[in-house]
């Protein structure tokens, strides 16, 4: 394959951009991180993977954050340092070769590369809520709890470590409506217009 290049999702929860990042990995013979990167970044730190996860994708300023933090106990530990581990470890996957990265900013970190392509997987509520009752088995309400929590930590998230708007489609190459075509057939559609940018 030619020269390695990166794809990044960005996704509104329940819109299947984990599976289509996922299936663009499994198309394109590449590296899929997503949870994976909170390794990196433990041994990076040298902090315990279950504290990371505590922390992963949340902004300083919640109080959950600040909690688990505190509780660590090290300046080490702390938010900003956290993300900088994180950074570093996006850098280092993405230096030893093609793959695809789930969430955690990786666009904004990835920025300076022009073989970094970005995009937003987003879809209708009620198609979101639908996939996340089946999924995790919960009521209706609870999915319905559970997308607006989710979305607003990761808007916070991605807003507060980066100078862009999460969701909005300036931020990134492209935005799909994973109902418009289901999660197969849109990482089909991103792969062929991936394939025609990079002539393979």
């Amino acid at each position: 394959m030619n020269r390695p290049f990166i794809i990044t999702i960005g996704r509104q929860y329940g819109s299947g951009g984990r599976d289509i990042g996922k299936q663009l990995a499994q198309m394109f013979g590449i590296d899929y991180y997503d949870k994976e990167l909170l390794l990196e970044a433990a041994r990076e730190s040298g902090l315990q993977e279950d504290f990371l996860e505590q922390t992963d994708e949340r902004t300083p300023g919640t109080l959950i954050h600040a909690l688990t933090t505190a509780f660590a106990g090290s300046w080490g530990a702390s938010g900003e340092n956290i993300y900088k581990f994180q950074s570093a470890a996006i850098r280092r996957l993405a230096a030893k070769g093609s793959c695809v990265i789930v969430g955690r900013t990786a666009d904004y970190i990835l920025r300076d590369n022009p073989r970094c392509f970005n995009f937003f997987i987003h879809a209708p509520q009620k198609i979101r809520l639908a996939r996340i009752m089946e999924r995790e088995g919960i009521s209706e309400k609870a999915a319905r709890e559970r997308i607006a929590k989710i979305d607003k930590t990761r808007a916070s998230y991605y807003n507060f470590y980066t100078d862009k708007e999460w969701g909005n489609s300036a931020s990134y190459h492209m935005s799909i409506d994973s109902s418009m075509l289901g999660t197969t057939r849109s990482a089909e559609f991103i792969r062929d217009f991936l394939k025609k940018i990079l002539n393979i």
